[in-house]
């Protein structure tokens, strides 16, 4: 099993010590560090920055936002991170939510799976070293009845590899069938099937299996004796995953936990957070949707959730840490992490 850390929020961290993170981690063995896209920071900057200052360590974009960019441009912008890194960039994918897409990015948010597909379509025509020519019901290049022309992006062919970052079934189904790789997110061992069926049944669909894919799952990690206190510390995201992380018609982080067992509090948990209650959305989190979303405990306990992790399929997990730690403190944690993992590489 391989471990992977997120790089974000560097508006509010310390851009130096974030870059001495990353290196530490690469010392110590990290195989991939995810740069995360919201509303307030690209996934891209920081992996241009991040390729000079590391050597080994593989960078990912955990996720480019498909609506954010024409996929045309995001296929020149891998190019150009796969020259930077030496090759060590892989490119990462979702759909994002009609929030951010349609009240960020103004573009709408219907046929999101339709998009995506037609998105990395034509992507793979970029790293083919094709003339991008095509013609789909999102996308048709060149523009119909305009001056434009096919073209050939200005690039050798590169074999990049795509993960994608997907949480519903049909999309779950699409990534088993087409994508190198999985950036999956709610995702609980104790209910693989919720996510791990869905990708099987896709990937079988294309001839394959699911050891062809990379599967990658976040993992909320925090290791000491206090145990019921690190849960309790960790319900806010939850109730904020069930709350804001989408509209409450649409919300796939929601969806996610109901798939797993958990409508009755996901849907209570979302209730109490549109109606401005969130201090009881919080306390409304059971502590399973945090034991069993993560590994939380004593050394024995992370170790032994490693090893469900594992069991359940996963080969590498993205682990989320205390974002208020220093520096030293996360570097502290990694090696303890380190040691804890099952049949490490």
């Amino acid at each position: 099993m391989k471990i992977s850390i997120s790089i974000g929020a560097y508006n509010r961290v310390d851009v130096l010590g974030m870059v001495d993170y990353i290196q530490q981690a690469e010392a110590l063995g990290v195989a991939y560090a995810w740069s995360a896209e919201a509303w307030g920071h690209d996934a891209v900057t920081t992996l241009g920055y991040l390729a000079a200052k590391t050597e080994k360590i593989i960078l990912g974009t955990g996720i480019m936002q498909i609506s954010a960019r024409t996929p045309s441009m995001t296929a020149m912008t891998a190019l150009s991170l796969a020259n930077l890194s030496n090759d060590r960039f892989i490119l990462g994918l979702g759909v994002s939510g009609p929030q951010v897409v349609e009240g960020l990015q103004g573009v709408p948010y219907k046929y999101p799976l339709g998009r995506l597909k037609e998105t990395v379509e034509i992507i793979r025509m970029g790293f083919r070293g094709e003339k991008i020519r095509y013609e789909g019901r999102r996308f048709t290049l060149p523009l119909p009845d305009g001056e434009g022309k096919a073209i050939r992006l200005d690039h050798p062919p590169k074999d990049i590899p795509i993960y994608l970052a997907t949480l519903g079934p049909k999309s779950l189904e699409y990534t088993g069938a087409a994508a190198d790789g999985w950036l999956g997110t709610s995702f609980s061992p104790d209910h693989a099937e919720a996510h791990m069926d869905h990708l099987a049944k896709g990937a079988l669909s294309a001839g394959r299996s699911l050891t062809d894919m990379d599967l990658h799952s976040s993992c909320n990690v925090a290791i000491g004796e206090n145990v019921q206190e690190m849960i309790d510390a960790h319900k806010p995201g939850v109730a904020f995953s069930m709350g804001a992380m989408g509209s409450e018609k649409t919300n796939f982080y929601n969806d996610a936990f109901k798939r797993a067992g958990y409508t009755d509090d996901a849907l209570a948990i979302q209730r109490l957070w549109k109606d401005g209650k969130r201090q009881e959305a919080t306390d409304r989190v059971p502590d399973a949707m945090v034991t069993e979303f993560g590994a939380i405990g004593t050394p024995e306990m992370v170790a032994k959730r490693f090893e469900t992790y594992r069991d359940a399929g996963i080969n590498s997990l993205t682990l989320r840490l205390d974002a208020n730690l220093e520096i030293s403190q996360r570097i502290a944690n990694l090696e303890q992490i380190m040691d804890l993992l099952p049949d490490r590489d």
